[in-house]
């Protein structure tokens, strides 16, 4: 025989058993955002085209978190060997503070240490161009790099014109046909994810383009452009892609899956009310 016992719950269970489920998402605490961080650049290396180390001079500023490219010459990147760069944002200011020159200055995306001298490379470049030259046009610019760099062609044509190893896939909404200009120091904003590169310049979004990426370090780049300080650069976690997107897009878990801890642990919450209304064998 069941005996059913009437059992009074105490105020803050009575609470959560009449609430309704669409209300226990409000009991969840909110997640704090990131907080930029300032990047130590200390143990970052450069690599040069076609192992062409120094290629680029890059000295650290005093801070750890600015770096100068002071020399005139070959496709050269500097970055944190072995990091991985992917659910992050890196921001900071970018200035070129010579007028001698008008080539290129940028970024690098998804770069693994060697790839410059890869006969398989697989990473994305950001490069900006101030003026029209020899086959290479101004603007700001993303282009995929991938395939044999080490037996492929020079860098000019190849890093100048955006032709072969590299190919170009989007160019800059306002800054695709305008060049930097000299001693004009301009913010930037990177979002590198596995299915999005964004790239905001003094809060404007230039780039924004999805796809499948590689993860691999944040990188700066110079091709034939001496004096260019990246200063003040600091790095956010992204947030957790799944507290916006619905299941089974942006890279969360299909429906039907187990739901995140924050959202067990509230279920349970919820359900302690109703195993105080039990019933006992006889």
């Amino acid at each position: 025989m069941l005996n059913f016992r009437k059992v009074n719950l105490a105020p803050a269970k009575r609470f959560l058993l009449a609430l309704p489920f669409a209300a226990l998402p409000t009991l969840i605490p909110s997640v704090a955002h990131a907080v930029p961080v300032p990047v130590d650049l200390t143990g970052w290396i450069e690599n040069g085209f076609k192992g062409n180390n120094g290629a680029g001079t890059w000295n650290v500023q005093p801070g750890n978190d600015s770096v100068l490219q002071s020399t005139n010459g070959l496709p050269t990147v500097f970055f944190k060997p072995g990091s991985n760069a992917q659910g992050t944002a890196l921001s900071g200011t970018i200035k070129v503070n010579t007028s001698s020159d008008d080539d290129f200055i940028g970024f690098f995306l998804g770069y693994q240490d060697g790839e410059l001298n890869s006969n398989s490379a697989d990473f994305w470049l950001i490069d900006w161009k101030q003026g029209n030259q020899s086959g290479a046009s101004r603007g700001l610019a993303l282009s995929h790099v991938s395939g044999d760099i080490a037996n492929g062609g020079n860098a000019d044509p190849v890093f100048w014109e955006h032709t072969g190893t590299v190919s170009e896939v989007q160019r800059a909404a306002n800054l695709g046909d305008t060049g930097w200009a000299d001693f004009q120091e301009y913010s930037f904003d990177l979002i590198f994810t596995p299915t999005q590169i964004q790239v905001k310049v003094d809060g404007v979004v230039e780039l924004d383009y999805a796809g499948s990426f590689s993860d691999g370090a944040f990188g700066f780049y110079n091709y034939s452009q001496a004096n260019v300080l990246y200063a003040g650069i600091t790095e956010e976690e992204l947030p957790d892609p799944c507290d916006t997107n619905p299941p089974g897009q942006g890279g969360c878990p299909p429906t039907g899956e187990v739901p995140v801890p924050g959202t067990l642990g509230l279920l349970g919450l919820g359900l302690l009310g109703l195993t105080r209304v039990g019933r006992r064998r006889a």
